[in-house]
């Protein structure tokens, strides 16, 4: 678990990762609350609040009586919310300090390009 990240994220998130990996497909059961809470030993309220955030969302629907169940169209729209995050969270710091240290767009690119193709782990 991420010590800086709520539980009830963590709990969505782990969620729609399994959406977006094609663990969890679209009109497919989810797992309960109480199945997310025992995986990872937390409080089935905390667990029912990220599930909760899916269902504000529109990534899970419940049935009554059955459970949750991903929607429609959940993987796309979780990619969409991850990339416009994605932009937010790293795009724009990154231009942000390119254009304070002198970088164009193109030094940009190529600095890019170089480290996906030579990854450091």
């Amino acid at each position: 678990m991420d010590e800086g990240k709520p539980l009830f994220v963590q709990i969505a998130e782990m969620v729609e990762d399994q959406i977006v990996d094609g663990t969890l497909r679209e009109e497919e059961k989810a797992p309960s609350t109480n199945e997310l809470a025992a995986f990872s030993r937390i409080n089935p309220a905390t667990a029912a609040k990220g599930v909760n955030m899916l269902v504000d969302n529109g990534i899970l629907y419940k049935r009554r009586g059955i459970g949750m169940f991903v929607s429609a169209g959940a993987r796309e729209r979780v990619l969409s919310d991850r990339r416009s995050a994605f932009a937010a969270s790293y795009i724009a710091p990154l231009i942000a300090e390119a254009r304070k240290i002198g970088l164009s767009p193109n030094d940009i690119t190529q600095l890019v390009n170089e480290h996906a193709s030579h990854p450091t782990s």
